[in-house]
């Protein structure tokens, strides 16, 4: 018993499709065949995602965007960017605290020594000094500026003062090496004077670009390239991994308060005392803005965790909310999957987890895996099918159409009559008067030696001639009509529709080659399209269902072809428009009589030249069912009443029963002449 398959759509419980060209071909099929574009059908799966045959999840752009929001808020939820300073801040307030008790033992100590004059003079500071305590400005950068001109009484307060100082400006220098350069962990001296002389002659490339000279690019990273691990091969993709790099530091300041911002950049000036540094560095920001307006030098971030931030967990944020950024761009401009090479597995990998970088990979490989199978190619820009992905979208169709149906149901292209076809049917049979003599040499000489037994000569006689058993096949000429009218799509009736008209076109030129199936296409008018083309074939953005013009069409495509001829017409709607003597198109809805009229002389016409025409109905209103009786009266077809879930079952069983009933009719004649 032969097996049975049945397809469905993927509802989640079932196993997913192996990774390979054919399979993701078949998973994109419905897709393809609706829109009518490799492109949009590849941009869907790749938002949606999919399953391996194993079962695996393959995530899609929507699940990783959800991925990424989740990352955002985890990141954004560390803590406060008002930590950049805290930790500083509490040790400024210990180093006060340091110094008031340093200042109250002193005078304490005078006053027990017995001497009036030093106690005195002890008293006099403490209160100058108790005085400038008390009158230190409440911000961090105020405060310091003070305690920069104070005479401390404690020299270990005074060395954690200046320790906490050098600390800070390490911290803000590092903030600007952490743009500059992802390399810089420890400053000296050194450093900072090659960071000047990197950022120096990173403008001075620029300046020579503009003018048309050569940037002395290799020289640049021959001289500074262990600033940059990201390694870039040519100019622009270094100023690139700046840009992104210093935006990312605005994006700080941008997510910081007024206040916060105010004391950054006034510590800073304090501080960094490099007058030419902070130029080179404001040089060259501005210069990358000017290039990369679009790095997101606007972003601001809102941060809501409690605890404090500081300056490397700030910027170390910064960096990853950056990063995120940038892929979420990628994924939102992805116009194929193909286009998702482009990121960074490893930073993917360290940002959203193993499962999430696999995905991506997975889905880069997508539109090159079905390029190397030959399935589709590029042109103009655009990703089209191939010939080869022409025909196996056809056998899905019509794999998926004949699954719920058996053999037996179908009938096998097969007749009693044995005679002259052009097909071998790898059989065979005793000659009788009128066959064609095609000899089977092996089975005509194991006739002769069943009946002489063995020895030579071998004799033969007439009853030992064993010929060929030929097929006999009866040539078809069909025109599929199918209706391409705004009301499909909102009906849901239009895949079904499509697949048909693929499954049809991958039958008759895989089974029957001798046969001519032609597509005519109609809404508001008629056209012809070209059977290889299908799958790009959408429907008309008008209403209108010109049946009048597809008939005269289909009639004018089949007075060029011999043999039996048919119209299949599939609609959904009754004839609305017709084409008038003038030439142009008259639309009413609901249907005037002119039009019904116009149309049922046209299948007159049809009916004259012996073309059969059966229609199957998606939509089984009254309105149509009489025009569809009025019709198969005029020609003698047939009419189904079908649904968008067996449409395929009926066309195909349909054309099927035709060429077997011409076949027999052909047979039965050639009978009766002998």
């Amino acid at each position: 018993m032969p097996s049975k398959f049945t397809y469905s759509r993927w509802d989640g419980s079932q196993r997913g499709f192996d990774l390979d060209a054919e399979g993701l071909l078949g998973e994109l099929a419905d897709d393809l065949l609706y829109h009518g574009d490799v492109n949009s059908a590849l941009r869907k799966l790749m938002q949606d995602g999919m399953r391996d045959i194993n079962g695996d999840r393959i995530a899609g752009m929507r699940e990783m965007m959800e991925r990424l929001r989740e990352k955002r808020e985890s990141i954004q939820e560390r803590g406060d960017l008002g930590g950049v300073y805290s930790e500083i801040a509490d040790e400024l307030n210990d180093v006060v605290d340091e110094e008031r008790h340093a200042v109250d033992n002193y005078t304490t100590e005078a006053k027990n020594s017995g001497d009036q004059r030093r106690a005195e003079m002890a008293e006099q500071s403490a209160m100058e000094r108790n005085f400038r305590l008390d009158m230190l400005p409440a911000d961090l950068a105020g405060k310091i500026a003070e305690l920069q001109h104070y005479d401390f009484q404690s020299k270990q307060a005074q060395q954690r003062f200046e320790q906490l100082i050098e600390k800070l400006r390490e911290q803000l220098m590092q903030q600007h090496l952490d743009q500059m350069s992802g390399e810089m962990q420890k400053l000296t001296p050194a450093d900072m004077q090659r960071m000047k002389d990197m950022m120096a002659e990173l403008n001075a490339m620029l300046e020579r670009r503009q003018q048309g000279e050569d940037p002395k690019f290799e020289e640049f990273m021959k001289n500074f390239g262990d600033f940059f691990p990201e390694n870039p091969e040519t100019l622009d993709e270094l100023l690139e991994i700046m840009a992104q790099r210093m935006a990312a530091g605005q994006a700080m300041l941008n997510s910081m308060t007024p206040e916060q911002r105010a004391q950054l950049q006034q510590l800073s000036e304090q501080l960094l005392e490099d007058m030419d540094l902070r130029w080179q560095m404001d040089q060259l920001s501005k210069n990358l803005q000017s290039m990369f307006p679009q790095a997101g030098w606007q972003k601001s971030y809102d941060f809501s965790g409690q605890d404090p931030l500081g300056f490397a967990e700030a910027m170390q944020s910064m960096q990853e909310l950056s990063e995120l950024d940038q892929l979420e761009n990628l994924m939102k401009n992805a116009a194929n999957p193909a286009a998702l090479a482009e990121a960074d597995l490893d930073r993917v990998r360290e940002l959203l987890g193993e499962d999430s970088a696999k995905s991506l990979e997975k889905l880069s490989q997508l539109t090159q895996m079905m390029k190397d199978a030959g399935l589709i190619d590029q042109s103009d820009g655009r990703l089209q099918l191939t010939p080869r992905g022409i025909r196996q979208l056809g056998a899905k169709a019509l794999q998926d159409l004949f699954g719920n149906l058996s053999k037996d149901m179908i009938g096998q292209h097969q007749i009693d009559k044995i005679g002259t076809g052009h097909e071998r049917a790898n059989d065979t049979k005793p000659y009788e008067f009128g066959d064609s003599f095609r000899l089977d040499l092996h089975g005509t000489l194991r006739n002769a030696l069943r009946r002489g037994g063995p020895g030579l000569p071998i004799k033969l006689s007439q009853d030992d001639f064993e010929i060929e058993r030929m097929e006999h096949s009866t040539r078809s000429s069909t025109v599929l009509l199918l209706d391409l009218s705004l009301s499909m799509p909102m009906r849901d009736n239009f895949l079904p529709a499509k697949k048909v008209a693929m499954a049809l076109h991958h039958l008759i030129s895989s089974q029957f080659p001798r046969d001519y199936l032609g597509v005519v296409g109609f809404g508001a008018t008629a056209r012809e399209l070209a059977a290889e083309r299908i799958p790009e074939v959408s429907w008309d953005f008008s209403y209108g269902t010109n049946m009048h013009h597809a008939f005269t069409l289909a009639r004018k495509l089949l007075a060029r072809q011999t043999g039996n001829k048919q119209i299949i017409m599939i609609t959904d709607g009754e004839p609305t428009a017709h084409v008038m003597s003038s030439g142009e198109i008259f639309f009413n809805y609901p249907p005037v009589r002119e039009t019904v009229e116009i149309t049922l002389r046209e299948a007159l016409r049809c009916t004259k030249e012996a073309i059969r025409i059966n229609t199957f109905m998606l939509d089984a209103d009254n309105g149509l069912r009489h025009f569809i009786e009025q019709l198969t009266k005029i020609n003698g077809g047939r009419a189904f009443f079908t649904s968008p879930e067996t449409l395929g079952d009926y066309v195909l069983v349909d054309y099927l029963e035709h060429k077997r009933n011409i076949s027999r009719g052909r047979s039965a004649s050639a009978s009766s002449r002998r």
